[in-house]
């Protein structure tokens, strides 16, 4: 029987086809410079909508899902390590794609890629605003106008962020898994002989390093928003690929196999929603430098960069609709930056939007 369910294993969300996803939080960069990626601080816990009826909005409850607590101007990135097959996750803010920069869809395009592909990127930290750059993903209110939501359309209607997934074709999938069966049959052969597996081909992709710890087709006018919804904004630049896909359109399934929203909750509203303690606030960056933990820099040489998505290119930082509130930045010595080179607990209900 297929699973058409999404779920949470832990803090980490198992979508239809296996994709997975977890947040995970980071220090906010300046927003000045280009930088290397930030390191993990741990996960965002999240929690299904459908277990907290009594006392989440009613928009909540229409749109179903997950949801996660998070502070203003807090960052996060996304980590798709556990990814047991191939896939073709979209990612939105408030429904903007964060690959392309276009309204959400719920068909794969290619031109221009409105996707990534699984696994082969390990890991999405912002959207996708410059040659081999993104710009972080760091949270703010509805209703200010700062989100990418509210930049690109114009209006902020959904915060959060969208999940979707679709998997290999029925032909492509069969191809894939007898080409993984043949792989492994190869590395058991290679151990018993007391041959090395890395001899005998490239290695797959890196996973994500664990947590230590208005465009076209946009109108309208601005919308109130009355509830305690956040959304993603920008922060700073990082060096990162978002990685083309190699394969035709055609290998993927037409229609997605699992979606999920994620509503994006302000830590007071997570105490009285949940009852729970919503984690505490982000350590000190130029602290957490000092003390030597690590930075990343990731490179595919056999992937290749997108373009930079047009509409997201004038996207303009939290800090210029807010204020800027960093503390002293203290960048990291080169030494600090290394190179990288079916779940339990109940469906995840999805809802209308």
């Amino acid at each position: 029987m297929t699973d058409t369910g999404v779920r949470i294993d832990g803090n980490r969300l198992v979508l239809p086809g296996g994709a997975a996803v977890r947040f995970v939080r980071t220090l906010r960069l300046p927003e000045t410079g280009t930088h290397p990626l930030p390191p993990g601080l741990g996960e965002f816990p999240v929690r299904r909508v459908a277990d907290y009826a009594d006392t989440v909005p009613e928009a909540w409850r229409a749109r179903g899902g997950v949801m996660l607590p998070v502070y203003l101007r807090e960052a996060m990135w996304l980590s798709f390590a556990g990814t047991k097959e191939p896939a073709a996750l979209q990612v939105g803010a408030g429904k903007v794609c964060a690959v392309s920069g276009r309204p959400w869809s719920d068909r794969l395009s290619g031109d221009p890629q409105n996707y990534l592909v699984l696994p082969r990127q390990p890991w999405l930290d912002g959207i996708n605003s410059g040659t081999g750059t993104v710009r972080q993903f760091v949270a703010v209110p509805l209703g200010m106008g700062a989100t990418v939501e509210g930049q690109v359309t114009g209006e902020e209607v959904w915060g959060g962020v969208q999940l979707q997934a679709f998997a290999l074709n029925d032909t492509e999938l069969a191809r894939w898994r007898e080409e993984e069966r043949r792989r492994a049959e190869v590395r058991r052969r290679a151990a018993r002989s007391g041959g090395a597996f890395g001899a005998l081909g490239a290695p797959a992709p890196a996973a994500a390093p664990a947590a230590p710890g208005a465009a076209p087709g946009y109108a309208g006018a601005a919308r109130p928003r009355s509830a305690p919804a956040m959304g993603l904004g920008v922060g700073g630049t990082m060096r990162q690929e978002v990685y083309r896909d190699a394969r035709p359109l055609t290998d993927w399934a037409e229609r997605p196999s699992g979606r999920v929203f994620v509503h994006l909750v302000t830590p007071p509203e997570w105490r009285r929603i949940t009852g729970e303690a919503p984690p505490p606030s982000p350590v000190d960056r130029a602290a957490y430098t000092r003390a030597g933990l690590p930075w990343y820099d990731y490179y595919d040489q056999d992937a290749h960069d997108l373009a930079p998505a047009e509409p997201l290119r004038d996207v303009k930082p939290v800090g210029d609709w807010i204020g800027d509130d960093h503390e002293p930045w203290q960048a990291p010595a080169p030494p600090q930056i290394n190179p990288l080179g079916d779940t339990p607990g109940k469906p995840v209900r999805d809802g209308d939007w």
